[in-house]
Order: C-alpha cells, then structure tokens, then sequence
C-alpha cells in the first residue's frame, strides 16, 4: 500500500530558546484578570503590544510568519497580523474549555508555566462521521482527539478553527499561556477570479 497524507492540518511548535526576563514575566504573570469557563483569562485582550514584552512579540511574530509562508505560500503581498493577545491562567483542577477561535486565522499558545510532565494542549476532530468504526488501536486517520504535551518556552501555531481544550489541570504548577489570534493584512484572492481583496 501507498500511503498519502491528503489535506493534512499543519500544528507547528517552536521553542523560543531562552528564558523569559524578570520584566517579562512580571508582567505575564501578574495581569488583572476575570473568569472564563473553567480557568481565568486577563482582562487586557492586547498583552503583546506591551513594551515589556516587545522581544517577545518579535519571536512571536517571526514564527507566524515562517508558519504562514511554509503552509500557505501566499502568491500576492499578504501578512499575519497579530489581532488579539490574552493570558490564562489554570489552577490545579482547572480546565480550559473545549473552543475554536473565530474572526481569526492562524492562532497560538505560548507557554509562560507548563510542566511538560502533567501539561498538555488536546486537539479534536469535528467532521462529522457517516460511520463509525471502533478501533482495535489509534492512529492519525481514526482518532477523534490527539494531544501533545507543552512544556515552558513552547510556542504552537495551529489553524483557528481546529477545536482545542485543556483538561483538568494535573500537578501542581499554575499552567499559564499566552494565547493569540491572527488575521490577515494585504492582498488576498485573485482579481481576475473575483476573489480579490485588499485588507
């Protein structure tokens, strides 16, 4: 047999091979916050337009950028802007809902706090199945979830719309992420198809 992997879903990870400086993490881990379902998120909703983590949002940025050019190759002069950028913060027992993220196309979680030992982010597959087969084992064509672990200093980029949650939080760490949304800026479409869009 020939295997191919057809209109595969590209989930990218990145280390930002360094730790976090005292100010960044100052402010990372001290934000004003409100609940959300099962954890709690920071009220600010732009955290990487701070100064205070201004390399940050650069390694951020750089690896959207190498993300968006390896997967969508993009023929017209066109971008990833970094739209929104919030905190979450999970307690032991915490969770984070299961969710996509509208309005956006590329997101992102990067890893403040993560014990890679007890830490990890769950992806689902929500096409519907005309039938279903129980497996006798797993693999990536019969799954309906796939998880990986993070760990402190991980970044992973995935399509927006791909369904994601945290289960409850094991350990006895606070997992504490920065998660994104991007959208894009410049031309997107074909004119000639009547497609074409400049944002």
């Amino acid at each position: 047999m020939q295997l191919n992997h057809l209109f595969p879903t590209p989930v990218a990870f990145f280390d930002l091979g360094r730790q976090l400086t005292k100010e960044e993490l100052d402010f990372l881990m001290n934000q004003e916050t409100r609940p959300n379902t099962g954890n709690i998120t920071s009220k600010d909703w732009v955290i990487l337009q701070n100064k205070k983590v201004k390399n940050l949002n650069k390694f951020v940025q750089s690896c959207v950028d190498e993300y968006f050019q390896a997967i969508y190759a993009p023929k017209h002069a066109v971008k990833l802007r970094i739209t929104q950028s919030w905190m979450n913060y999970t307690k032991p027992g915490e969770y984070h809902h299961k969710h996509e993220h509208p309005n956006s196309l590329v997101s992102g979680v990067f890893y403040v706090n993560s014990d890679p030992l007890v830490d990890k982010i769950v992806f689902y597959d929500s096409k519907y199945r005309t039938i279903d087969f129980p497996p006798s084992t797993w693999n990536i064509y019969n799954s309906r979830s796939w998880w990986f672990t993070v760990g402190t200093g991980q970044l992973v980029l995935f399509p927006s719309s791909l369904t994601h949650m945290v289960e409850a939080k094991q350990g006895e760490n606070i997992r504490t992420s920065l998660a994104f949304n991007t959208f894009p800026v410049g031309q997107v479409g074909e004119n000639l198809d009547m497609t074409g869009l400049d944002l």
